[in-house]
């Protein structure tokens, strides 16, 4: 019974050893793929970090293409208002020539009549050069401005006369002038009237002495 018992306790030290080596190699084998998982995600990490950076360098050089291309139009269209101010000036200059030299008629005239919309719905902005093209000898003319607005309203073509019987400043339609003057303001329409033709007027003692007219 003891050589039995003996024989007996042998063989389960044998099985337990063996599981056990078996375990361990088992263990072993787990932590070497845990390690190589860990690996390979580290190297995807740093694969993915690579690829954000480039991302973040491509959307950098994006939006500093983006900045350049504005402020490359902004200089464009600063350069068109200066050549545009520019041609404005030549022909300013041009039309101060005197009269013997443009062949007209001494007195007044308007020049370069400009009508631009203004910031707000409705709101106009008038701009013209009134020029005394009686010569250097000249005497100082008085008069004042006067603007026929041609619109349609409801369907119907009406006129309007500025300034008119309400105006709170009159004021600001009379000039005075010896060679050359510039004349600009505001004026503002009622909604849902539409501005078609605008005819300025320089008038002296209630008579008409220069006309320009523009479509718009």
């Amino acid at each position: 019974m003891i050589g039995i018992l003996s024989i007996s306790f042998a063989f389960a030290a044998w099985i337990y050893d063996a599981g056990m080596r078996i375990a361990g190699f088992h263990s072993n084998e787990s932590v070497r793929e845990i390690q190589s998982l860990r690996n390979h995600l580290m190297e995807l990490d740093g694969e993915l970090t690579k690829l954000r950076s480039l991302a973040g360098s491509g959307e950098s050089s994006l939006q500093i293409e983006r900045t350049a291309q504005q402020q490359l139009s902004r200089q464009a269209r600063a350069l068109e208002l200066e050549n545009a101010a520019l041609k404005e000036d030549l022909a300013f200059f041009e039309g101060l020539m005197p009269a013997s030299d443009s062949g007209d008629e001494p007195g007044i005239r308007i020049d370069h009549l400009r009508i631009d919309p203004g910031g707000v719905v409705g709101e106009y902005r008038y701009r013209m050069l009134v020029v005394n093209n009686g010569g250097r000898q000249g005497k100082e003319l008085k008069g004042g401005l006067q603007l026929l607005l041609k619109v349609e309203q409801g369907g119907k073509d009406a006129i309007i006369t500025l300034p008119s019987n309400t105006e709170t400043n009159p004021q600001r339609f009379r000039f005075e002038i010896k060679h050359f003057h510039r004349l600009e303001g505001v004026f503002s329409l009622s909604p849902g009237v539409v501005l078609r033709e605008v005819e300025a007027r320089l008038l002296q003692d209630g008579v008409v002495r220069a006309k320009q007219s523009v479509n718009l």
